[in-house]
């Protein structure tokens, strides 16, 4: 065999070699594809079992929440006609109270009359039954003695009737006593009654508020799951989607070096172009006036987040409590934490224009306060679960997101 046959079959046995080679990385994607999509199955079937279990918790909460809800209004109406019942024996009580003094002071004026009574009887008695004679003979005119005995017939008269109407009195007030008594006695019955009731009512509503809030728990559990269980979903189906992309990248590029290595062989080239090293590009500084802060672009507009989501504006990071200022005049519409965004703060600029600023640390304005360009709004920080201190600016116009660079680099 001649030099340049060897030299033929041996770039034949490199392009093979290499082709053999490339076709590795196609085979070890294609096993990891295949295992993503198991993994991806199992995701989702439980993402189902999760859903369902949590519509049924769904449905259990209600009818405890409903439950709780009766519960409640029962304890407020039970309450109230306790508060009622209350209310009525403190104004027993009082009218009581004002009765017993009545009688005091009857009872007192009745002593009085009594003893007058009393007195009259003893000097009656003293005189004898011929008290009318003797005061008769004791006037020294007969119509002084007719006046005398008219004045002791009157007198008699009047303190018999004043002793009759206190007694009937008396009798009166006691009657009404009895009645409040007996009246005071039923409400206590009563209330001792409804004070049951409302303990009753009170434990029962506390059983319904602790089984809402379990069910309660258990609903953020299995939902909470379930929004893990979808991270997870998609996660896997942008793997899957990687995976396939470089299974293809890998075969193409298999492919190429096959056909490269097959026109080296057939054109008598031996050497090999040595790889080019392409140098790792450091992060781009953003800032400037008309920026919010400035600091290492971390995601351009429609670039790709650090969590993989699409970027719809910019990611800048700067040192935790680096100042945020508001890039245009406006109003702050919303100032709080919201979900995916942690602290975040929303400028109306009116005309349709708005800017958004997330992962806050701190928010320095309310939601209401007019702000000025260059106005501090907010501090750097990672609320929401952002990785690293950084700003996420946004720019939307008419609701939809605008890049920001034409506008920022203008201001």
């Amino acid at each position: 065999m001649s030099v340049a046959a060897r030299a033929w079959r041996a770039r034949a046995a490199f392009a093979l070699l290499a082709a053999g080679f490339a076709a590795v990385p196609v085979a070890n994607a294609q096993q990891d594809g295949r295992d993503a999509e198991r993994r991806l199955e199992r995701v989702r079937k439980e993402l189902q079992d999760v859903a369902s279990e949590r519509r049924r918790l769904e449905g259990e909460r209600g009818d405890a929440a409903r439950q709780l809800r009766s519960a409640d209004e029962q304890v407020a109406r039970t309450a109230r006609t306790l508060e009622q019942t209350e209310a009525e024996l403190a104004r027993q009580q009082a009218a009581l109270e004002a009765l017993a003094v009545r009688r005091d002071a009857l009872h007192a004026r009745m002593g009085a009359q009594r003893e007058e009574l009393h007195a009259l009887l003893r000097a009656s008695h003293v005189a004898g039954r011929a008290a009318p004679l003797k005061l008769m003979l004791a006037q020294d005119q007969v119509a002084d003695a007719s006046r005398a005995l008219t004045y002791q017939r009157y007198l008699q008269r009047q303190r018999a009737a004043r002793i009759a109407a206190l007694r009937d009195e008396l009798a009166e007030l006691e009657s009404l006593e009895r009645d409040i008594v007996e009246r005071r006695a039923a409400l206590e019955r009563s209330h001792e009654r409804q004070r049951s009731q409302v303990a009753a009512l009170e434990r029962d509503r506390a059983a319904s508020a602790q089984a809402v809030a379990q069910l309660d728990k258990k609903y953020r559990d299995r939902s909470t799951r379930e929004q893990a269980l979808g991270r997870d979903a998609k996660a896997l189906e942008r793997l899957l989607a990687r995976l396939r992309a470089a299974a293809a990248k890998a075969e193409a590029e298999r492919r190429a070096a096959a056909a490269r290595a097959a026109q080296r062989a057939g054109s008598g080239e031996s050497a090999r172009k040595p790889p080019v090293a392409v140098a790792r590009a450091a992060p781009i500084q953003v800032g400037g006036l008309g920026w919010p802060l400035s600091g290492a672009l971390l995601a351009g507009y429609g670039g790709r987040m650090p969590d993989g989501r699409s970027s719809n504006g910019v990611l800048i990071g700067a040192a935790a409590g680096t100042p945020v200022r508001a890039v245009d005049d406006g109003t702050v519409v919303f100032a709080e934490w919201m979900t995916g965004y942690g602290m975040i703060l929303i400028v109306d600029h009116g005309n349709g224009a708005m800017s958004l600023y997330a992962h806050c640390e701190t928010l320095l304005k309310e939601a209401g306060a007019t702000v000025k360009r260059g106005d501090a709004v907010a501090t750097v920080g990672n609320s929401g679960g952002q990785g690293r201190p950084a700003l996420y600016f946004e720019l939307r116009r008419n609701g939809q997101p605008v890049n920001p660079d034409t506008f920022l680099q203008k201001r």
